[in-house]
């Protein structure tokens, strides 16, 4: 198998969330090219396995297929391979496939499962659908983490829908307006948590709101406005408090909580930790460690799990959802012969 003509493939299938049925029933075509039990699974993640049946440990590869709305031409620029989804994450996935592939003979003892997760960027109904299908020794997360670097962690984040009414009132008036309400509940939101966020200078200790949506409009009667937002949470902080002390700030209106997931941080020394270091020191890097201020799959499998879980892949994160968003081919492939090392050593 070609392993960069597989990642150019997979970019040229354009797979937004919702759309990814090509794109998967592509990569299990390449998978079962390669050599790897493949399928397609009842929520349509693809699935490939390679290693003994009756292995006697796993290892679960979750990357993810969907992409961020907004096609990006692919083209190829000497090292540099442009496309939606180069980082975020048909670059990771196409290394654990290739790694798949390329130690599929050498996995006495060990079973590999990759698997291209449907919904990541929306609801993650592809991890939600193997989080009680699968029991993995270890687990390794396709998201951009840099090929020398290991993620240990993601921020966890909930969204909100706020909504406030008010009775139509002369604007000489000196009531309180719709608009002016959503505005200062907005206020104490940001206040709130900048005074939560003094006592911790590092960024994946802060609680981070994000204004996303918002609108007002009238009946002749009545008056409302709507604001639609986002938090990202630090570990130990549950979404449930969250809503409470928001509530707490709605003086009243309505503040419904859509959905949220809580922060997700693995273990620093665990045997998987330990092998994707020496395989990094292997190909001539100098190791690090990271977490994110995002959310991923490993928010939804890590705690369902509980074994050791990293995320590790080509690419750089700040290019995530970007309109420039590439991926340099010497680091994937440089990403490839880590995972496989990582593997072999698990053996």
């Amino acid at each position: 198998m070609d392993e960069l003509q597989l990642l150019e493939d997979l970019l040229k299938i354009y797979s937004p969330t919702g759309q990814e049925a090509e794109a998967v029933n592509y990569l299990v075509m390449q998978m079962r090219a390669g050599g790897l039990e493949a399928r397609v699974d009842e929520v349509g993640n693809a699935v490939g396995e390679a290693g003994p049946a009756e292995a006697t440990r796993t290892v679960m590869l979750l990357g993810h297929i969907d992409t961020v709305p907004g096609f990006i031409p692919v083209t190829r620029d000497g090292d540099r391979l442009n496309g939606r989804g180069a980082v975020d994450a048909k670059g990771p996935l196409a290394a654990f496939t290739a790694a798949a592939i390329r130690a599929k003979e050498q996995l006495s003892g060990l079973r590999v499962i990759v698997i291209g997760a449907v919904g990541e960027e929306g609801n993650s109904r592809g991890a939600h659908f193997i989080k009680d299908r699968y029991r993995p020794d270890f687990t390794i997360i396709g998201e951009p983490s840099g090929w020398d670097k290991v993620t240990l962690g993601y921020k966890g984040s909930a969204w909100f829908d706020y909504e406030v009414r008010r009775a139509l009132a002369h604007t000489a008036a000196r009531d309180e307006s719709a608009c002016e309400a959503a505005v200062a509940f907005w206020n104490r939101v940001t206040a709130w948590a900048a005074e939560r966020n003094s006592a911790h200078t590092r960024m994946f200790e802060q609680v981070l709101p994000t204004l996303r949506e918002m609108s007002s409009g009238s009946d002749g009667f009545i008056e409302h406005a709507r604001l639609k937002f986002g938090v990202r949470l630090p570990p130990g902080v549950a979404v449930d408090e969250l809503h409470n002390a928001l509530a707490a700030l709605a003086s009243g209106a309505s503040l419904n909580l859509i959905e949220g997931v809580p922060a997700y941080r693995g273990e620093k020394n665990t045997p998987l930790v330990r092998a994707l270091l020496a395989a990094i020191r292997q190909a001539g890097g100098n190791p690090s460690f990271s977490v994110k201020s995002g959310t991923s799959d490993m928010n939804i499998v890590g705690p369902a799990w509980g074994t050791p879980i990293v995320a590790y892949g080509p690419g750089d994160s700040a290019l995530d959802h970007t309109p420039d968003e590439h991926i340099l081919l010497s680091e994937y492939q440089r990403a490839i012969t880590v995972l496989v090392q990582t593997l072999l050593r698990l053996v």
